[in-house]
């Protein structure tokens, strides 16, 4: 079976936007500086590795504010932490941007929701598969957190962040080729890049096809099972791309109104990744 989770982290290398590095220090530094990882350590499952990735992600991080703070010359602050998270190997790297893009929708759900709670009702009770239980002990796919955030307990739930993962990589793929199309040389040096990184034939050639594929963004936004997703999705898009033409902020905005995500959460996104566009 494909492994798309792991393919994010070298898709997110080859192909993020050169100020990707800037966004995921803002939201690693949002979310550290609000103690969200200390918040999810109370609803995490006795023994969960995924707590240990999260945690270690952002126990990185403030030894990285830290180190910044007494010596900002020779730690370089927050960006060198990032590089180093991007480059410091297949594990950290794919584990821990799933990890990011799954706190960064839950935070962005989490603070629109509190936001509208003054206006009767609150925003989460209007969000598919987000206010249900379902199978799990709380709201989201992974009980009282968001899958990506915790390692998969069981098959179905293997099988729901595989699901996440590939609708992750189509959203960054769609965002890259909004402003037109990606060109055969751009494609073939992500492609390569990809192969380089350990990903299988089978793997290159869905994103060549994905890359190759027609732009459908209602189609797309029709695949995302609650907006838990489609926010991680939107997470992942603002990664791909400048958002400094028309075409990508006109794709961004039509995915958001597809998707159904409330222009709270879209803007909670925008903050908290740092991107004012």
């Amino acid at each position: 079976m494909a492994n798309f989770g792991n393919l994010v982290g070298a898709f997110m290398q080859s192909a993020m936007a050169p100020s990707a590095g800037n966004r995921i220090g803002s939201a690693l530094e949002q979310l550290q500086r609000g103690g969200f990882g200390n918040a999810m350590a109370g609803g995490m499952p006795a023994g969960g590795a995924g707590g240990g990735l999260l945690g270690g992600i952002l126990g990185a991080v403030t030894n990285g504010l830290g180190s910044a703070a007494q010596s900002p010359g020779q730690a370089g602050g927050l960006g060198a932490l990032v590089g180093s998270l991007m480059g410091g190997g297949k594990g950290a790297v794919q584990g821990g941007m799933l990890a990011v893009l799954a706190s960064v929708a839950m935070k962005a759900i989490q603070s629109a929701g509190q936001e509208q709670q003054g206006g009767g009702g609150g925003l989460l009770s209007g969000f598919p598969g987000v206010g249900a239980a379902g199978g799990n002990t709380g709201p989201w796919s992974g009980g009282t957190m968001p899958l990506g955030m915790r390692e998969p307990e069981n098959k179905a739930e293997e099988e729901a962040l595989e699901s996440t993962a590939q609708l992750v990589l189509k959203g960054m793929i769609n965002a890259a080729k909004s402003d037109g199309h990606i060109s055969p040389e751009e494609m073939q040096r992500i492609v390569g890049k990809l192969q380089e990184s350990g990903a299988d034939a089978g793997l290159q050639q869905w994103v060549m096809q994905e890359m190759q594929a027609p732009l459908n963004v209602q189609a797309f936004a029709a695949e995302m099972p609650n907006q838990e997703v489609a926010a991680q999705v939107y997470a992942a898009s603002l990664l791909s791309v400048e958002v400094d033409t028309d075409a990508e902020k006109a794709y961004l905005q039509q995915f958001a109104d597809a998707a159904g995500l409330h222009p709270l959460v879209v803007g909670q996104i925008h903050q908290t990744l740092g991107v004012t566009a």
